[in-house]
């Protein structure tokens, strides 16, 4: 699985954003360093098949083993008790990474239903974190073996050192941000 946005990142967007932001070392250029996408599962406080099905699709979706999320603390009034599977996570790097950020990009995001581009808000500290409302967007889904529709959070951590910054790179490497107000 060659990773072709990071073969795009080294050859076009790097000097583009080292130019347009005035650095002079290679280092010093924002990069994507991980991506994070996480699904929870309340239902599964009461069935703990549940679990295994999310982790079934997020490895189709991310194309790499998912870890279970536990609850950290109980809590009588959700049924919910400490250690017990609340969701499922995998975080990427490398050439996974961009080839997930590829797809989300090029694929995945202009499938989503009267889809006006994603919100330009960053964290703060140029991580960027996005939901969808429903996995059936991914092309690895089979819409006949799943059992109902999640939505899922992805986290795209960046080594920008502003929000601007990673505004930047997402947008050289063409995420589709709706218009700044």
């Amino acid at each position: 699985m060659k990773a072709h946005l990071k073969e795009f990142y080294t050859t076009t967007v790097r000097p583009q954003l080292m130019k347009e932001l005035n650095q002079h070392n290679v280092m010093e250029a924002p990069r994507v360093s991980k991506i994070v996408v996480n699904i929870g599962a309340k239902d599964a406080v009461s069935d703990s098949k549940v679990i295994n099905g999310v982790k079934d699709v997020l490895t189709m979706i991310t194309g790499q083993s998912v870890v279970a999320t536990k609850a950290k603390k109980s809590i009588a009034g959700f049924k919910l008790r400490e250690g017990m599977s609340i969701g499922v996570m995998v975080t990427l790097r490398n050439d996974r990474m961009y080839h997930f950020l590829e797809k989300l990009i090029n694929a995945v995001l202009p499938a989503v239903r009267d889809f006006q581009g994603v919100s330009p808000t960053f964290d703060g500290k140029g991580n960027y974190n996005l939901g969808l409302k429903d996995w059936m967007v991914f092309p690895e889904i089979d819409y006949d073996k799943v059992e109902g529709s999640r939505g899922l959070n992805i986290t795209i951590q960046t080594t920008a050192k502003t929000d601007a910054e990673a505004y930047a790179l997402l947008k050289a490497f063409g995420m589709p941000f709706r218009n700044k107000k």
